[in-house]
This record gives C-alpha cells, structure tokens and sequence, in this order.
C-alpha cells in the first residue's frame, strides 16, 4: 500500500509509492466538491511536487466510486465569494500550479466530472475513466458559467462540442469522452492506471520533465516561434545524463539504466 505523506489533510491524501504520489480528493460526501482547503491543498501539493526529484508521476481521483469531482461546493454558500481586490483566484491559481509542474499529472475519473471537476481533469496531462463515469459543465442550470475552466478545457474539446456542453449544462457518457479524447482509456478490468504508471515509470524521467516542460511552452506559440524554442531544447535534452545513457544502451543493445 502506498505511504502516508505528512502533508496529508482531511480533505486531500496524500500517498506516495515506487516514485508515484497518490492525491485523493477525500470528501465523498460532498461529492468531492472543491472548497477553499482542498483548493489551497492542491496547488501546494502541485508546487512541491514540481521540486521533488524523486517522483515520477502524480495520480488526482476521488475518494468512493461516485464521483472524481462535482466542482464547487455549492452548499457551502462560500464557493463564489471572492476577495476583489485580489487579482489572482485560487482556482486560477491551482490550475497555473499544474501547468507549471513537470511531472506527469494523471486524473483518473472514478465517477461523476463535473464544473471545476472538469477543470481538473483538463489540468491534466493524461486521464483514464471508470466505466460509471460521466462528465459535464452544468454552471448554466444555476445560472453560471464555467469560464475559468475554459482556459484548460478548450484546448482539449472540439469548439461546437465545448460550446454544447457550456450552454446546455448536459453531460457525456465515459465512451463519449473516449471517443473525444478527453481520456485516453476506459478502466474496464481496473488494471488500466497500474499499466500507464508501468510504461510512464520505464522510460526517462529527465526527458518526461524536460519533455513537459517543451510541450506546455510551445502550446501557445505560433509555428516560427514554436520552432525556434525547439531548436534550443533538443541540444539541451541530448545533453542530458539521461540521453547519454539511453543513446549508448540502444548501440550496445542493452537496456538502459535511466538515472
């Protein structure tokens, strides 16, 4: 079983195994909605993580089997009460801390997706769902919109398919979200994280942060831009001690002992 982490919290476990860090949205009985401490949890835990060598990948799901997350609390009366004078939201904040951690981020999507779950889910570098899971931004039906979401969803969805679950409020099926490409797998015999984690673990983890840390740069330039910055960053990953080591294991046909 994975380790407890000291920076656990009664909202979000934190558990770490074989250079894996395991954070459980742990309120099931809220349906795992976001609120201030589980928002400030995340981004800390997201920060940190960023600075740890020693991991390998991060997995986010939520605690029970009914749902991965509903987004904001709304029972609380507090999830839409912000200090103004604050440029800068938590929520913001937490989906900026994702987009500046290098490790490879995973949701798996046990249940119910919905609103800022959804946010989640799109911070994501990769994503698997349980077969019950369902997926959707239901804002409107409460006379919101989901648009701080927007900003890490709408490079991931087809424009009329983003705009349909924005204005409807309806809700997707898991094989739906598969055949967008919103997940990458159906967990149908609940072998699929343990097979991701398996292939991402063997290969380099010098070149999956260097790696990361290209894609999310060049996301949003354009082609003589983007092009520029990848002339840079392929000298840097071929000097690696990694690159070194995986190079000379391919001409020895050997396998490589990444670092």
């Amino acid at each position: 079983m994975p380790a407890a982490d000291p920076a656990s919290s009664a909202e979000l476990q934190q558990q770490r195994q074989d250079g894996v860090l395991y954070l459980t949205l742990n309120r099931p009985e809220r349906r795992n909605a976001l609120n201030a401490a589980l928002i400030d949890g995340l981004t800390q835990a997201l920060q940190q993580a960023g600075q740890d060598r020693q991991l390998r990948a991060i997995v986010l799901r939520g605690a029970g089997q009914a749902a991965f997350c509903a987004g904001a609390d709304l029972q609380s009366g507090q999830s839409f009460e912000f200090d103004y004078a604050q440029p800068q939201q938590a929520f913001a904040n937490l989906l900026r801390a994702a987009r500046g951690c290098h490790v490879p981020l995973i949701a798996y999507v046990n249940g119910a997706c919905m609103a800022g779950g959804m946010g989640l889910l799109a911070m994501c570098d990769l994503a698997i769902a349980a077969p019950q899971a369902s997926f959707g931004l239901p804002e409107v039906r409460v006379g919101l919109f989901p648009a701080q979401v927007l900003a890490v969803l709408q490079p991931l969805l087809p424009a009329r398919v983003l705009a349909d679950l924005c204005l409807t409020g309806r809700s997707i099926s898991a094989e739906r979200a598969l055949a967008l490409e919103l997940v990458r797998e159906i967990d149908q015999d609940g072998q699929a994280l343990p097979r991701l984690l398996a292939e991402l673990l063997a290969v380099s983890g010098q070149a999956q942060r260097r790696g990361l840390y290209t894609l999310k740069q060049v996301q949003d330039m354009g082609f003589a831009q983007a092009m520029a910055f990848a002339e840079s960053q392929i000298a840097l990953f071929a000097n690696t001690q990694d690159a070194r080591e995986g190079l000379s294991a391919f001409r020895e046909k050997r396998p490589p002992r990444w670092a």
